[in-house]
């Protein structure tokens, strides 16, 4: 990889502006105080500047030849969301005056963290993720990297931490998936007519069917899965008080995955949480904080012994009201509406979700964010979940208070088909992107 260098780009605060469409539209499920803190700076308010520098360094020498083999050593058939490691992350410093150091890509390895530091006594940190496809003409592709930056400054802001601009953010994980380029899979064009069902939904199940189809119809196989790719911001100084890091770390590293649950596409099977809550009014379970994660895994590990795949939870107030499952969020359909509870600073503001969204209304779906009780679940048609690391994902089944509620066609109805064929065909680059949302560029335009 040659040499690539940025040029500093100075910010007068830890807010920022944009007139992209883009973000403007992910923007718009904050509170509208929220778009007036993130979309311009508040008058008069003392801003504390921060400039961000963006410098990649040249990798050691025998990465062209490294990096231009492809993973092929990995059981791609057992491979779930499990750490594989791969070759480069990606890493710039912040501590003192609020000025990042250069960012440099680094070789994959461990990093070091007092133990003082406000990330491991507080939970000072926020997370992200997305995808990265690599098509048949050797161009990688991203799904909404910026709304993820976005994401990742809002959360940042709420618990006191400086963030890359989105432009910053979104130079650092092209530069990181193009030093890891060798464990990004090749997806392939299919032709339309054999993109049926769960096929298009993850790739998983698109594979068997294409191999099944291979010698026949002399089409090439698809990808297996593709690259993850996960940003992590974190107080990285030390710190005894409560009160925010002195220094803070941004890393992204990526990771080859193909399922997100074991079982693969399959409809999955929920149990609803009466006793466990996600998140509470006033906290922070609208933001990516690494600490949302740890307190579902009690009533995910409980889920999972009783035999079903996951935990639903329900709103702290009233526990009546869906609210997210573990790591996704969950939508209900009656006949041509689709229901999905509303922003109210307790549900994660899904990048995927919001995208469903979209493409549900250009489609002709009437689409309502509010309040979804328990009791809609009994006369529901289909119910679905979405997220990042899962897709579209139908629901086979719903378990409440002792009560089993199976849906028809085992989960895969005709509007989770729909929804998620179109979904997959813009992340992989296979539909024309009318939207905007996808960022493709070439590996050797380093």
């Amino acid at each position: 990889m040659p040499n690539a260098q940025f040029s500093p780009s100075i910010h007068p605060n830890h807010f920022f502006s944009t007139r992209n469409p883009t973000l403007l539209h992910y923007s718009s499920a904050l509170k509208l105080y929220d778009q007036h803190r993130f979309l311009q700076s508040w008058p008069g308010m003392a801003a504390c500047k921060t400039t961000f520098c963006t410098r990649l360094k040249a990798i050691p020498s025998d990465t062209d030849s490294k990096t231009s083999e492809l993973a092929n050593d990995i059981n791609w058939d057992n491979l779930g969301l499990n750490p594989v490691l791969t070759d480069y992350m990606y890493v710039m410093k912040c501590s003192g005056t609020d000025k990042f150091s250069d960012g440099e890509l680094q070789p994959f390895g461990n990093i070091e963290l007092n133990p003082f530091s406000s990330v491991l006594n507080y939970g000072q940190g926020i997370i992200e993720g997305l995808r990265a496809f690599k098509k048949e003409d050797d161009s990688v592709l991203l799904f909404r990297p910026e709304a993820n930056g976005l994401r990742m400054r809002v959360g940042a802001d709420r618990i006191c931490m400086p963030a890359p601009t989105i432009d910053q953010f979104v130079r650092a994980v092209k530069a990181t998936v193009s030093a890891n380029r060798r464990w990004v899979m090749m997806v392939l064009k299919q032709c339309k007519m054999f993109m049926c069902s769960i096929c298009i939904l993850v790739l998983c199940c698109y594979y068997q069917i294409a191999i099944g189809l291979h010698d026949m119809m002399q089409v090439p196989p698809p990808s297996k899965g593709f690259l993850y790719i996960r940003p992590l911001l974190i107080g990285s100084g030390a710190v005894l008080s409560l009160t925010p890091s002195p220094e803070f770390i941004f890393l992204i590293y990526v990771t080859p995955v193909r399922n997100y649950f074991e079982h693969g596409a399959e409809p999955i099977n929920l149990v609803i949480e009466n006793d466990i809550h996600r998140a509470v009014s006033g906290g922070v379970g609208s933001i990516n904080a690494i600490g949302n994660y740890a307190t579902v895994m009690k009533g995910q590990v409980a889920a999972k012994a009783g035999g079903f795949h996951d935990a639903l939870y329900l709103d702290a107030v009233h526990n009546k009201y869906l609210e997210e499952i573990s790591a996704a969020n969950i939508f209900v359909v009656k006949d041509k509406t689709i229901c999905t509870p509303a922003l109210r600073g307790t549900i994660l503001p899904g990048i995927t979700r919001e995208s469903v969204i979209d493409i549900a209304r250009r489609q002709r779906f009437q689409v309502e964010e509010r309040p979804v009780s328990v009791e809609e679940l009994f006369s529901a048609d289909e119910v679905f979940c979405t997220g990042n690391a899962v897709g579209l994902l139908p629901v086979g089944s719903v378990t409440y208070q002792g009560k089993r509620l199976s849906y028809k066609e085992g989960g895969l109805g005709t509007v989770c088909r729909q929804l998620s064929s179109a979904l997959a065909n813009i992340q992989m680059g296979l539909a024309d992107d009318k939207m905007g949302w996808t960022v493709v560029w070439k590996l050797e335009d380093k």
